[in-house]
């Protein structure tokens, strides 16, 4: 007989949240009369609150224990563990249900990132997560990712300036480490060669790097330099939207840009629930600790051949080398017509 009542355990962050999202969504619909809960951190709850396959949404605050009393009052029959680290493990042990828990791999990814043996299966993460409710007969459907807009952040061209309302390409000047982000210069040789209306996206944190980027080409050019993006056709022109939008008006331009240009970070797993053409760029970590763009086209810029990659399955401030070659020696291969 199939758990009436489940509840999924992931609490951060944004893009591990997003690539779990299959998971509610096969529960509800291979199960019958399933109820889907899921518990996350707060700050990660809007993430969750408009998805049709969710019912009702947990947050953890300061005290483990007071959310364990609100799991208790539940009454659930089954717990998916998709997180699977110490507090996942209390809140398991306290409610004493059934459940199955997603390996992390953490042996493998050790043996990865410190002595450069890639064991890591040829699968993606989101499949990984899945496993987890293997033991519930339930299976991977076509659909891939999920990531729902509220009716209130649905895009509105007047966000835009009239320059970028016809089509913009989205680039994603944010990451959550240093060392998973190009140098202000290397984003200004990507959005040149990009030579379309741009928008740039990004967190509070991003603001200055993105108004360093604006300001480049919004600077007067010598002659010389018009004559010759003249003659290339060049149209970069820059819209700083960082820290100007909440996660959702991000999330809708990022659904309605011709395609995105993002490092290892949450808004490349949007940009993939929305099925967007992905130019995907990797420094310190690498698409084979498998958290690619997921069931979308995309192309990976990242540096081959460095003896220190992954130095991290996470990231740093700074580069532990010092050279920062795996972001300093990027080339980007592409063409947009």
């Amino acid at each position: 007989m199939s758990p009436k009542k489940i509840l999924i355990l992931r609490f951060s962050s944004i893009g591990d949240i997003v690539l779990t999202t299959p998971v509610p969504r096969t529960l509800k619909t291979q199960l019958d009369d399933a109820e889907i809960h899921f518990c996350t951190k707060k700050q990660f709850a809007g993430i969750l609150e408009e998805n049709p396959y969710i019912d009702k949404v947990h947050t953890l605050g300061n005290r483990l224990g007071d959310l364990v009393n609100e799991l208790k009052k539940e009454k659930f029959d089954y717990v998916v563990d998709l997180h699977n680290n110490l507090r996942t493990m209390i809140i398991k042990a306290r409610l004493g249900v059934k459940s199955s828990t997603f390996d992390k791999l953490n042996l493998k990814k050790w043996l990865y990132v410190h002595l450069k043996m890639d064991v890591m299966p040829n699968r993606h993460i989101v499949d990984r997560y899945m496993d987890a409710v293997q033991p519930l007969g339930v299976k991977m459907d076509t659909l891939g990712l999920d990531y729902f807009i509220p009716e209130n952040d649905v895009y509105d061209p007047k966000w835009l300036p009239e320059s970028h309302r016809k089509e913009f390409v989205a680039v994603v000047v944010g990451a959550s480490f240093s060392t998973k982000r190009l140098p202000t210069e290397k984003l200004i040789q990507l959005c040149d060669q990009i030579a379309k209306p741009i928008v740039l996206l990004g967190g509070k944190e991003d603001v200055e790097v993105g108004e360093q980027i604006e300001a480049f080409f919004k600077a007067e050019l010598d002659k010389q330099k018009e004559d010759t993006l003249a003659e290339l056709g060049k149209k970069t022109q820059i819209f700083n939207a960082c820290g100007k939008f909440n996660l959702h008006r991000s999330a809708a331009l990022v659904k309605a840009s011709r395609c995105v240009f993002t490092h290892d970070t949450g808004l490349m797993h949007i940009a993939a629930a929305f099925k967007k053409e992905i130019y995907s760029i990797w420094g310190n970590t690498t698409p084979e600790l498998g958290m690619y763009p997921y069931r979308t086209k995309f192309t990976v810029f990242e540096v081959k051949g460095l003896n220190c990659r992954p130095c991290s399955k996470l990231g740093y401030n700074e580069c532990p080398k010092g050279h920062f070659r795996c972001m300093k020696d990027q080339k980007f291969d592409f063409y947009l017509p």
